[in-house]
């Protein structure tokens, strides 16, 4: 165990070092927040109906996914992990005294916990001083933010396991650009990260609410809103534990079937 808490310190540490990185990255989440309200405003205000979420609430449950990005955004790859896999450095990887999945695991986790550092808390302060409905607002009560905050690191959890197969699935193509593309857009429309759910039909949403991307952001976020609350907030948070132990036993197994039959290529 200390050698994965060693390694995640010494990727946590280097991942603060890319300070304009992540400069360039809170004015672009920045922009594309405000972007986001300016279109669902153009809804509210079109006079379509009664909408799910107050404006408000939206307005929230948007700021705090863009600060957050870097914790749910499956698009937050790792290049270098397949290139171990792609150029047979894995080779080097195997001869090691541990474990391939734990310490990928723990360096995901460590990665986008260093750009999440970075970049939360300009966007949290920026959106806080905005004026109302624009702005972020506080959670309805203490209950509502504990709940956020065990939600969001279960929510934290399953991404980092659900990119693992991703890593993975790449031992068994040629190319990893393809299981990207189908892996980001699944997550990006299922989890909320584009629409967020409450706005899908209710049939629809029943079904998305029980796959493993409606236990990303989704759950966290509108437990922060208060827009999931009581029975619902704890089913969500009972299918987030489900879907961290099958997602990382499935994992495990994957891993260990692909370095039974692993080709060094390159290298």
């Amino acid at each position: 165990m200390n050698k994965y808490l060693s390694f995640f310190r010494l990727r946590f540490l280097y991942g603060l070092q890319y300070r304009a990185a992540a400069l360039a990255g809170i004015a672009t989440q920045f922009t594309w927040g405000a972007l986001e309200l300016l279109m669902f405003y153009a809804f509210y205000t079109a006079d379509l109906g009664a909408f799910p979420m107050t404006f408000s609430a939206l307005t929230t449950y948007i700021w705090m996914q863009q600060a957050f990005l870097a914790l749910y955004m499956t698009w937050f790859l790792e290049n270098d992990i397949f290139e171990l896999i792609k150029n047979g450095n894995i080779a080097y990887e195997l001869c090691r005294p541990i474990d391939i999945y734990d310490m990928w695991f723990t360096r995901s986790m460590a990665n986008r916990l260093s750009r999440a550092v970075l970049r939360c808390m300009p966007i949290l302060l920026i959106a806080a001083f905005l004026p109302k409905p624009y702005g972020l607002s506080l959670p309805e009560d203490l209950t509502s933010f504990l709940w956020f905050l065990v939600t969001m690191v279960f929510a934290f959890i399953v991404v980092v396991a659900f990119c693992m197969l991703v890593y993975i699935v790449t031992f068994f193509t040629l190319s990893p650009m393809g299981v990207r593309m189908v892996a980001v857009a699944c997550v990006e429309f299922f989890s909320g990260a584009v629409i967020p759910l409450p706005f899908l039909p209710d049939k629809v949403q029943r079904i998305f609410e029980l796959l493993p991307f409606a236990a990303m952001q989704n759950v966290p976020l509108r437990a922060y809103t208060g827009d999931l609350q009581g029975q619902s907030l704890k089913r969500a948070v009972l299918l987030q534990i489900l879907w961290i132990f099958v997602l990382i036993t499935s994992g495990k197994v994957l891993m260990k079937k692909a370095l039974k039959k692993v080709v060094v290529q390159g290298g």
